[in-house]
């Protein structure tokens, strides 16, 4: 069974900086692209940044030069560096990734979330 495990998330003041992480468990044999997405109350889910398992990134325009993704293949985990964090920044983060498993083949996989708040 695969799982997509999120945390780092929590409350900052605006122009602070969180570090968000995704560890993707489970009888897996690759990792293909992994992303964030978040979704704010009363708005569709947006995509915020993706990254390819060579390490090719992309980035919605609303977060450039302020958060970074990266990931670590060898852990099997995606994070999202967010810095100069603003009071639109406040969403559920999640996590999405690409994941061949063993029992059920390549499929898209969704974490659990994590809240992040931007408040003074």
């Amino acid at each position: 069974q695969v799982q997509l495990v999120e945390s780092g998330g929590g409350l900052v003041q605006p122009g602070g900086s969180l570090r968000l992480s995704c560890a993707v468990s489970g009888r897996i044999y690759s990792i293909n692209d992994m992303g964030w997405y978040r979704q704010a109350p009363g708005k569709e889910r947006e995509s915020v940044a993706r990254i390819t398992r060579g390490g090719s990134t992309s980035y919605a325009d609303s977060v450039k030069d302020r958060f970074t993704v990266s990931r670590d293949n060898a852990k099997n985990t995606v994070y999202l560096q967010m810095n100069s964090l603003k009071p639109e920044d406040t969403a559920v983060y999640y996590c999405n990734a690409d994941v061949g498993a063993y029992a059920t083949g390549m499929r898209n996989y969704w974490g659990q979330g994590t809240q992040v708040t931007v408040s003074s």
